[in-house]
């Protein structure tokens, strides 16, 4: 089972929405593409809504790189509380023999909203 750190920090505000993405490319091997339904779970605590759980089914762009189809993940952030970074786990399966499984450990900043 590979493991990493996201490259990316992302941010949210606490009312805010986040779209995710999380970029596989490196981990896989020539034509291997993720798999399935993501399973994506924040570590220790249930303050974040996770929802949206998806391979990419068309190519998308992260951080300024093409990511080919089959090849990301994409998920959508809520909640949270201001002044935490959250740490979000992300499992993939892949389509090799034997499949693989891929860990992402991502994380969350959540700022206060801007006054009104």
């Amino acid at each position: 089972m590979a493991s990493n750190i996201a490259k990316a920090r992302h941010f949210k505000s606490v009312s805010g929405v986040r779209n995710v993405a999380i970029d596989h490319q490196d981990a896989l091997k020539k034509g291997e593409l993720v798999i399935l339904t993501p399973t994506i779970t924040e570590v220790s605590t249930s303050d974040l809504t996770l929802s949206n759980k998806v391979v990419n089914t068309v190519a998308i762009t992260i951080d300024n790189r093409s990511v080919a189809i089959g090849k990301a993940v994409q998920f959508k952030v809520s909640g949270g509380l201001a002044g935490i970074e959250y740490t979000i786990n992300v499992n993939v399966d892949t389509d090799s023999s034997p499949a693989q499984t891929l860990v992402t450990n991502v994380r969350l900043d959540v700022i206060a909203d801007s006054p009104s």
